[in-house]
């Protein structure tokens, strides 16, 4: 019986260890919510950015708006690979700078941006985020968070685009 246990394991391990071919896809990532926190995508967000998304993620379920976290914490490795791909998909370096930072210049890098998604979240966000100190900070993403109101709780200015000096 335990040779039988030890090669099933066996088996299971070669499976889930074995890469994807070709034709098999990546599985979707499921989407995240502001308290999953074991995920670093969340975990690592800077605490005060954290507590008020996870503030307004219950106030807008409360108001029957599900927000999910679509992009928090990234890696510099990954934000580069953001910005390459978005290289080859706007067509120069220029162009993609609208759209993603550089690992150096990204608030994402230090768990200081929040990207979230879900029907109606983001105008429920820009509605309501200030008051959790959350401030839509492009015009040209309406998805993408960070902590900036003013003691008054007032949000900046928008930048036109990822590209204007932060």
């Amino acid at each position: 019986m335990r040779f039988v246990l030890i090669m099933a394991a066996m088996a299971v391990a070669a499976v889930l260890s074995a890469p994807l071919s070709h034709a098999e896809p990546a599985p979707e990532p499921r989407p995240l919510t502001a308290f999953d926190v074991a995920d670093p995508a969340i975990g690592r967000l800077d605490p005060t950015l954290l507590a008020a998304v996870q503030n307004a993620t219950s106030a807008a379920a409360a108001e029957g708006v599900t927000m999910t976290v679509t992009s928090g914490w990234r890696s510099p490795e990954f934000q580069q690979q953001l910005l390459d791909d978005a290289i080859v998909t706007y067509g120069s370096y220029a162009a993609a700078r609208q759209y993603v930072q550089t690992p150096e210049q990204s608030r994402h890098v230090v768990g200081a941006a929040v990207d979230i998604g879900g029907p109606g979240a983001d105008q429920w966000m820009i509605t309501n985020g200030p008051r959790f100190g959350l401030c839509q900070i492009y015009a040209n993403e309406t998805w993408h968070f960070e902590l900036t109101t003013d003691l008054f709780g007032a949000c900046p200015a928008l930048l036109p685009d990822a590209a204007g000096a932060h």
